[in-house]
């Protein structure tokens, strides 16, 4: 059972995959961060225009 864990704990051929899966993670996280707050502040912005426009629009 050592000489299983020891060969475990020092093999190596896993790790980039990890690192890639926890960057792409990383990536779609911040990407998925961004696009809401975008959206977010589009949607302000509408609401903004829209309730200026009906306020100051022509009799």
């Amino acid at each position: 059972m050592t000489r299983f864990l020891s060969r475990f704990a020092s093999d190596e051929s896993g790790a980039v995959t990890v690192e890639w899966v926890v960057l792409t993670a990383a990536v779609v996280t911040l990407a998925y961060m961004a696009a809401t707050g975008i959206q977010t502040s589009a949607v302000g912005a509408g609401d903004v225009a829209i309730s200026n426009a009906w306020a100051n629009k022509p009799d």
